[in-house]
């Protein structure tokens, strides 16, 4: 069984990640300075509505969405359209 972190992100569009499944306990190694990423990120967002990457982690394997963060909170973040994310599922940001 192929290791989930050695695959490429399936590119998604944010919609479907609230039909995603986020269960299953893993163990993600994150990128270092994480929450500062997201704070910058997130004042992008609402100032410049400006998109980033966001590399993270369902219970069937790595995806990757391009979008605007709304806001960032100590467990989630929201994204355009009112869609959460689980901060302990994101492996990076990219800016795009």
């Amino acid at each position: 069984m192929q290791d989930v972190l050695q695959q490429s992100p399936k590119l998604i569009e944010k919609e479907i990640i609230p039909t995603l499944l986020f269960q299953k306990p893993i163990l993600l190694e994150q990128q270092e300075g994480l929450m500062e990423k997201l704070m910058e990120a997130t004042k992008l967002g609402n100032i410049h509505h400006g998109k980033i990457a966001i590399i993270f982690q369902d219970d069937e394997g790595l995806k990757r969405v391009e979008t605007t963060i709304w806001a960032t909170g100590l467990k989630y973040i929201c994204l355009k359209g009112g869609v959460w994310l689980p901060i302990s599922r994101i492996k990076e940001i990219q800016m795009v």
